[in-house]
């Protein structure tokens, strides 16, 4: 076994019994071995593990269901996202992976989720693989030595992706599946070996928890500026939030998922998880860095055989590659991923279309609509079956992790930024002077970067505004650093009475998802939502 501080403790709690050799709580180099020497992993020329995932290069939404129970029969937003199981199919489910497990070895981390002590939660994660072991402890936050004695789970996942089910037979959807249940305090997931679904089952989890605990979870980045000031990015996977966060002016919090509580924002997890599809080490140093060395795990990156170098350009497997590290691999970053309330709230949207301003500022009531709207694109394959990119609206800029209704992350959010008065700003990452595969281009980090220091350090707040024709927004003047044509979306295309085209038909599906929300919301809010200006 593994750490000695550990070794009294073992798995018949969680069901699991007549294993192989149980290794608990090892160290990154301990597990790099034991990937490398059971042919699970390859090691890179600067010794990063790098691993395929088969068929499962993303999530898989569609396959992740709930118990449904007393409990969670009121609290939980049953639908299409959260898909509800009978407890008779999650336990069938979970003696199938108890029998999966006999005589197999298993990798058990111990760890926490939150950094903030008062809302953490305790996380025992059991794979059947040391590297996916190696992405866990990357991912959420290392206890320290002391903590590890007698650490009883506040919440457990049993990790078997060599477990196929047997869709309807076995009560699912398909051959993957990932089952929580909220009373008995664990996740099964199997089918998969995109690590991904680690790291998203226990977000859920806290998404469901922490509201009852006066705490807004958020799908978001954060960092801290030289004067303290903190800063929030929220978007879905590819819009930039990693990217964006990890500015070497400012302290690094956490690259995708916190908390907002009485107390100010806190860090959900340890580590980061970076797109690194065609990752330029001069345009983003720190993530290239850490991207290039030991204890970084690389998920479907593509590498010369013979000489492990990394080919980040490649797309061969996925355009979902990725890159886990511990946060401290990134330069400048909080040692107790905690900060105070944000001064700025970032909406980060991968405009598919083309047409929304690169940066403009929000009401609050603007703020309040576009979060509930989650509007952006999902990018080629950040999940299965997404091979272009799409749009799509994703209320709170998370609605896959979102089990309970958007209406009480919405009004938390709104009463946070009234009460801590927080600029908010809608920043598009995606296309300009066209659509998406269309004649568009993407927008260049450069000037996304220079767009986003202008408004955390105050130049944009204090710069002058012209409300935009086609959506309501207010756009700034001028930014340093970026052509002021870049601001003007319309000027970006070729053609006007395209652009104009264009901007209403996706004006039109704001309008139409926004409908379910009407009744949630007051006036102000309706009426703050994309309207083509007077």
């Amino acid at each position: 076994m593994g750490n000695s501080a550990t070794t009294r403790m073992d798995l018949t709690s969680h069901g699991l019994a007549n294993l192989g050799t149980q290794h608990w709580d090892l160290g990154p180099a301990l597990l790099t071995e034991h990937a490398i020497r059971r042919g699970e992993a390859r090691l890179s020329a600067h010794g990063a593990v790098v691993v395929t995932t088969g068929e499962h290069t993303g999530r898989s939404p569609k396959d992740r269901f709930i118990v449904r129970d007393g409990a969670t029969e009121s609290t939980v937003d049953w639908g299409a996202i959260n898909q509800p199981i009978d407890r008779s199919v999650f336990d069938a489910m979970h003696a199938r992976v108890q029998a999966y497990y006999h005589g197999r070895d298993a990798y058990v981390l111990n760890c926490y989720a939150g950094a903030d002590p008062d809302h953490r939660l305790k996380v025992r994660v059991v794979t059947e693989t040391a590297w996916q072991n190696l992405f866990a402890r990357n991912m959420f936050i290392r206890p320290p030595a002391q903590d590890l004695p007698g650490f009883e789970p506040d919440f457990t996942i049993l990790h078997a992706p060599g477990l196929t089910a047997r869709g309807a037979e076995d009560g699912v959807r398909s051959s993957t599946f990932i089952l929580v249940d909220f009373d008995r305090r664990m996740i099964l997931i199997g089918g998969s070996s995109y690590a991904g679904e680690i790291k998203k089952s226990i977000f859920g989890v806290l998404n469901y928890l922490l509201p009852d605990r006066g705490v807004m979870p958020m799908h978001c980045s954060a960092n801290i500026g030289p004067k303290g000031d903190s800063a929030i990015f929220f978007g879905l996977s590819g819009t930039g939030k990693t990217t964006l966060s990890a500015d070497g002016s400012r302290t690094l919090i956490g690259d995708d998922e916190h908390g907002w509580s009485q107390n100010g924002i806190f860090n959900f997890e340890g580590g980061c998880y970076a797109k690194v599809i065609k990752l330029s080490q001069e345009a983003e140093p720190e993530i290239w860095a850490a991207s290039h060395r030991f204890g970084t795990v690389l998920e479907n990156v593509v590498m010369d055989p013979v000489t492990r170098m990394l080919d980040l350009d490649s797309a061969e497997l996925t355009e979902n590659t990725r890159a886990c590290y511990p946060i401290d691999f990134i330069p400048n970053t909080s040692e107790d991923g905690m900060a105070g309330h944000p001064v700025n709230v970032v909406m980060l949207t991968a405009d598919a279309f083309g047409v929304l301003p690169p940066i403009s500022r929000l009401s609050p009531e603007q703020a309040m609509y576009h979060f509930l709207s989650g509007y952006t694109a999902r990018v080629a394959g950040t999940e299965k079956g997404v091979t272009e990119p799409q749009a799509t609206f994703s209320t709170c800029f998370g609605a896959p992790f979102m089990p309970r209704h958007p209406s009480v992350y919405g009004e938390m959010l709104r009463e946070r930024i009234a009460r801590h008065g927080a600029t908010c700003w809608l920043v598009n990452t995606g296309w300009s002077g066209g659509r998406a595969g269309a004649g568009g281009e993407r927008m260049k980090i450069a000037y996304t970067r220079a767009m986003v220091r202008a408004a955390l350090d105050g130049t944009l707040g204090a710069a002058p505004v012209q409300e935009d024709g086609q959506f309501g927004l207010l756009v700034p003047d001028a930014c340093p650093n970026v052509p002021s044509e870049v601001l003007r979306p319309r000027g970006a295309w070729s053609d006007g009475n395209a652009y104009d085209v264009t901007a209403g038909e996706l004006r039109g599906r704001f309008e139409e998802n926004f409908k379910p929300f009407e009744a949630f919301v007051d006036d102000s809010v309706k009426a703050a939502g994309v309207r083509r200006a007077a």
